[in-house]
């Protein structure tokens, strides 16, 4: 099912719901769907060109015990 066919039946169902205000609501919902579905997931946001170089075991940092041992 594509994004518009689903937002054909949505609205479909909202007017035959008697339920007009949903409208705007689901063309919303719809042109965000259709925005996160385009987006590229795997851009580097910070702007570092070499941040996307950096093996995963330095991206994780050293791991921290989850509880600590309170002193003796």
């Amino acid at each position: 099912m594509t994004i518009e066919s689903w937002l054909q039946a949505a609205i479909a169902d909202v007017e035959r719901r008697g339920l007009p205000e949903l409208k705007p609501i689901l063309e919303t919902l719809a042109r965000a769907t259709t925005a996160l579905r385009a987006a590229d997931f795997n851009d580097d946001a910070s702007g570092s060109p070499h941040s996307a170089l950096r093996s995963p075991k330095s991206a994780i940092g050293s791991p921290q015990p989850a509880v600590r041992n309170p002193p003796s």
